[in-house]
């Protein structure tokens, strides 16, 4: 079986070595597997949420496509496109949109952050906060569900959204799939080995620091940067410690294991923090020169760039198209040619009612999610291995009844579902402690209510 992997890049800035060590260079890799499928696509539409400098964007979007094609993304495997070249993304936006709980995106962090912000500068809460950025999680999940990805590698600050999406694909599945699944549901991956660069000041490489070493400057202009390096008063004879020293680091991250062995000793022995720049310089400018020299011929045929990317985005359609289609077939967006039936004929659709919806992990374990009526999701369970315990304890939860639940808040922001002395369940996380109480009480009176029908 294939895997669909897709990744999405924001043109809101110019790839540093950060980015390249970080998510470029082992994208490209991972996209030459034969078993995986992948896209990788330009995220401009979620550029115009963080910037509104046109010639930025602009700017961005051809270096960064610059940057991925220069580095060997080979566009006759992967899908390579810009999202605004694809009309049926921000369509299927629309459609989950229509499904998305405002409840669910209240919880995105990025928001959150920013009304939090606004609170404590005694401003409104909503000050600033634009409808692209509080609904940034539904057209992500549109990202992800138009190609039905399987895997999403992401960033730890981005797995809420991952987690966001399922909810969501699940809401349409079930409003509309008519027992068949229209999306896959996505699952968040962490690339744990992949290197987080130290920038010249030991934090983090980011350009909010201001500590970036640039991926396809000169060699000029990456000797001076890394130059810039900050490394400690020992003097040239003096021991280092390359462990403590982000300069080694840094490398550790290009280098083979036995040019990393003989920089360790070296340091150890002594070697002047210059001379160790140096080689450090020699060694980035050896990795990259090709690719440089790639990437400033392709900046110079801005038009050979579009065409690249219009084909990609052809590409992509040869899915999107189809699948929207079915989409809208799916939500009543119908041809008049086809047969219309009269809302109201043959059997009337069952009033929608709280839920448990069982699935399987990656991993072979089974979960249950219940929903409210609404979709919002109230609990997500922990591992079973068994798929029949799944149906057993919900059966046991509503047989039971509210009184018999045993819920115990947790120390942070969320409260968790008790059975025998076992924790089977999770909240999702909430604002405040009178947040959590509401919850607890709706999930109760819920619990209550199917008790009853069933009683």
């Amino acid at each position: 079986m294939t895997t669909r992997i897709l990744t999405g890049i924001t043109t809101t800035g110019t790839p540093h070595l950060g980015n390249y060590a970080g998510a470029i260079r082992p994208a490209i890799v991972a996209s030459r597997d034969a078993k995986v499928e992948s896209f990788y696509f330009l995220a401009d539409y979620h550029a115009l949420i963080k910037c509104d400098d046109p010639v930025r964007i602009q700017r961005s979007r051809l270096e960064i496509a610059a940057t991925w094609l220069a580095c060997g993304l080979d566009v006759n495997r992967a899908t390579f496109y810009r999202q605004s070249d694809i009309p049926e993304i921000p369509e299927l936006c629309w459609l989950l949109t229509c499904v998305a709980g405002k409840g669910l995106l209240n919880r995105a962090h990025a928001y959150k952050a920013s009304v939090d912000k606004n609170v404590e500068a005694g401003e409104d809460p909503d000050a600033g906060v634009t409808m692209g950025l509080f609904s940034y999680p539904v057209l992500m999940a549109a990202d992800i569900l138009m190609f039905n990805a399987h895997k999403v590698p992401v960033g730890r600050d981005q797995i809420q959204h991952v987690e966001m999406a399922r909810d969501i694909a699940q809401r349409f599945n079930h409003l509309f799939g008519q027992g068949n699944e229209l999306f896959t549901l996505p699952e968040a991956v962490i690339e744990e080995e992949v290197a987080t660069l130290p920038g010249l000041d030991g934090r983090k490489m980011s350009k909010s620091y201001d500590n970036t070493i640039p991926l396809f400057g000169s060699a000029k202009q990456l000797k001076e940067a890394i130059a810039r390096i900050v490394t400690d008063s020992r003097l040239p004879g003096e021991a280092k410690d390359p462990d403590s020293s982000h300069l080694f680091t840094l490398y550790q991250a290009f280098a083979t294991p036995v040019q990393q062995a003989e920089f360790r000793a070296d340091l150890l022995a002594g070697l002047a923090w210059g001379e160790a720049k140096q080689r450090l310089f020699e060694l980035l400018d050896a990795e990259l020169g090709e690719a440089r020299e790639r990437y400033q011929a392709l900046i110079g045929r801005p038009a050979e760039l579009e065409d690249i990317l219009l084909a990609g985005a052809a590409k992509a359609r040869r899915i999107a198209t189809p699948f929207l289609g079915e989409l809208r077939e799916a939500v009543g967006l119908r041809s008049f040619r086809e047969q219309v039936k009269v809302a109201g004929e043959g059997k009337k659709k069952a009033a929608k009612s709280a839920r448990f919806v069982s699935f399987r992990e990656p991993d072979g374990s089974f979960r249950f999610r219940f929903l409210a009526a609404d979709g919002e999701q109230l609990l997500l369970s922990r591992p079973f291995s068994d798929p029949k315990a799944v149906g057993v304890v919900s059966q046991r939860l509503i047989a039971q009844g509210a009184d018999a639940l045993e819920l115990r808040e947790d120390e942070g922001d969320q409260f968790t579902l008790w059975l025998d002395g076992e924790c089977l369940a999770d909240s999702p996380p909430y604002a405040d402690p009178e947040e959590l109480d509401a919850a607890m009480l709706r999930l109760r009176d819920i619990i209550a209510g199917l008790a009853g029908a069933q009683g």
